[in-house]
């Protein structure tokens, strides 16, 4: 009895598991979970077997005196536990490096993704040749192994294993080989696809430091390779290539596997016209019937739609794409289409060349919700889609994916009077101020943030099974609704300076002449000790409305929860900001550093 084993698995795997415990402990949802569980338990099953074999046959060997007894099939309780934190420390990784990654992203090739007019079949030819050259790849290399495993001679006669120098690399190789060709036939397009950060890195970290471990193990005596099973050949001092290669299959595995489970995932979330319901935690039937699913079937213009979508996203509110990034399954990706449609409407009417442009083109968008909230059919789409022609090619996915099936009509409508409200400043500015009092501050703020804020509970309801129309719904409406005013009283202040090159001012004008100024002032100079204590005066309105609506967000259900902290958190970071000295600019507005942005999120997730 000994403790050598156990000792390594103190020094050198928990506390890494430890740390990524820690750290993901707010990305650790239920689906995550249930990922990890899944790999682990298939990891266990399929590795035991082979690792008994490999004992019992003496191809590895460990001394009585390091450890510590108990054995399940020959395989030491230290083992099986390698077995579980190899596999929880490479998948924790995974999902930490992959959490910004919008998978649906991804369904369609590279060159697809670029040109929605390249022909389904060239775009495929290069990812076929891809698929076809790994299939080959470890097929051979599992033939090969499979062939020392039977032991034949090159004149046919059969041979026992246990007297060639390459019976342990050939055991690993035709032991994993077949995982490996499974895994890269049905997840290939996904493997290849992805960035590195999600593929390779989560392969190459835990494989280093596991090589690292396994030299010091290895000169230890904590476990012994026997000297007639290997080759010899050593990548450093006291690895062996064996060992190396066995760390490396081993943590590919359990990568593509868990690329393969986003690959279904992605399938299941992104295509509801194949996969009308899905249930939290989808059944390992339900996840293979994504993955078998034909490419042929997905409708490409939403996987398009979707991509505008995530980029437009990406561009305009790095508060909010950061906060995308933790929302899960449907949910996330109806949040994100909302928010397409909400910048594009806002676009379409600030970039408007002209007023007249301007007015039509928001005259096109009330015609869009009118036709929107009539479709029934087949029919009904088609008024749809010709209401939606009359837009910018640019406009018109985030018009076709806006999930209208779930959303009310009345908050769509109010924020498009907001937006109506706008065109208030390209007119004669002899006319009195839009912006003219606390009121009519308020009102604007209510109809181009609340309305967006009481659509994403919408959402959140609907995906989540809440009947939306009981009091507890409508004091959480009433709360975003606040929420709402608060996030948008701070985008007027940090936008005091680009909103008067455009010709406006939200600041009322009451305020304005509590000081001596006026709206026009403001155009001529939108800065000064004046200004500054004005925008002040916004943040802490901002503030007071910020305060009393923020509790309501520990009671939205769990899967919104974190996410929507972070939502509200990175924006109110910006007000914290503004009221610091020296802030950073960009492009004219007040910016929060990165480094800064990613700890307010991770508290925020924390605090749940």
């Amino acid at each position: 009895m000994g403790f050598d084993y156990a000792l390594v698995h103190v020094k050198y795997t928990i506390p890494p598991a430890l740390l990524l415990s820690y750290i993901c402990r707010p990305l650790l949802s239920r689906l995550a979970l249930y990922k990890v569980a899944a790999l682990v338990l298939v990891a266990v099953v399929s590795t035991i077997p082979w690792d008994s074999y490999l004992i019992r046959t003496n191809i590895w060997s460990y001394p009585p005196n390091a450890i510590i007894g108990p054995t399940v099939f020959s395989i030491p309780a230290e083992e099986l536990f390698f077995f579980v934190i190899q596999t929880y420390n490479t998948a924790l990784l995974y999902i930490l490096l992959s959490k910004v990654t919008f998978y649906p992203k991804y369904l369609l090739s590279t060159k697809r993704r670029k040109n929605a007019a390249l022909e389904r079949d060239h775009a495929k030819l290069d990812e076929t040749a891809s698929r076809i050259i790994g299939q080959l790849v470890i097929a051979a290399v599992s033939i090969w192994a499979g062939i020392i495993v039977l032991g034949f001679r090159q004149d046919g006669t059969t041979a026992g294993i246990l007297n060639t120098k390459y019976q342990y690399l050939a055991l690993i190789l035709a032991w994993a080989g077949p995982f490996l060709f499974l895994l890269w036939s049905i997840a290939y397009s996904f493997i290849v696809r992805l960035p590195v950060i999600n593929t390779l890195v989560p392969i190459a970290i835990p494989t280093l430091y596991l090589w690292m471990v396994d030299t010091l193990a290895l000169k230890r005596g904590t476990w012994v390779i026997e000297s007639g099973t290997k080759l010899g050949i050593y990548l450093w001092d006291g690895l062996e290539l064996e060992e190396a290669s066995f760390f490396l299959v081993t943590n590919m595995m359990i990568v593509f596997g868990l690329v393969a489970f986003d690959y279904a995932l992605s399938v299941l979330h992104s295509f509801p016209n194949l996969f009308p319901d899905v249930v939290d935690l989808p059944s390992p039937a339900l996840l293979l019937k994504a993955l078998f699913t034909s490419s042929s079937a997905y409708d490409e213009a939403r996987v398009h739609g979707l991509i505008e979508a995530v980029e437009r996203l990406r561009k305009k509110s790095r508060s909010f794409y950061l906060a995308s990034a933790f929302f899960e399954g449907r949910l996330g990706i109806d949040l994100i289409l909302l928010y397409s449609f909400c910048r594009v409407a806002d676009d379409l009417v600030d970039t408007a060349a002209t007023t007249e442009e301007a007015k039509r083109q928001l005259g096109f968008l009330f015609d869009f919700v009118d036709v929107a909230y009539e479709t029934k059919d087949v029919c009904d789409t088609k008024r749809r889609q010709a209401v939606v022609d009359k837009f910018p090619k640019t406009a018109r996915s985030a018009l076709m994916l806006l999930p209208t099936k779930y959303l009310q009509k009345e908050p769509i409508l109010n924020l498009l009077k907001g937006l109506e409200s706008d065109l208030a400043f390209q007119q004669d500015l002899s006319f009195t101020w839009p912006i003219r009092n606390n009121e009519d501050l308020a009102v604007y703020a209510s109809q181009v943030a609340s309305t967006v804020a009481e659509l994403c509970l919408e959402l959140v309801f609907y995906h989540d099974n809440v009947i939306s129309d009981k009091p507890h719904c409508r004091y959480l409406v009433d709360a975003a609704v606040r929420m709402g005013i608060a996030l948008q009283y701070t985008n007027i202040a940090r936008d005091i300076s680009v909103d008067a090159q455009l010709g406006r001012v939200y600041i009322p004008t009451s305020w304005l002449n509590e000081v001596d100024l006026s709206p026009e002032d403001v155009l001529d100079q939108p800065s000064g000790v004046k200004i500054e204590d004005l925008r002040q005066k916004l943040l802490e309105k901002a503030a007071r409305l910020y305060s009393v609506s923020r509790g309501a967000i520990e009671e939205l259900p769990a899967s919104a929860r974190g996410p929507m902290r972070v939502a509200v958190e990175s924006y109110m970071e910006i007000g914290r900001v503004l009221r610091e000295k020296n802030y950073a600019i960009r492009a004219g507005k007040a910016t929060v550093p990165k480094l800064r942005r990613l700890r307010v999120a991770w508290k925020a997730l924390n605090q749940g």
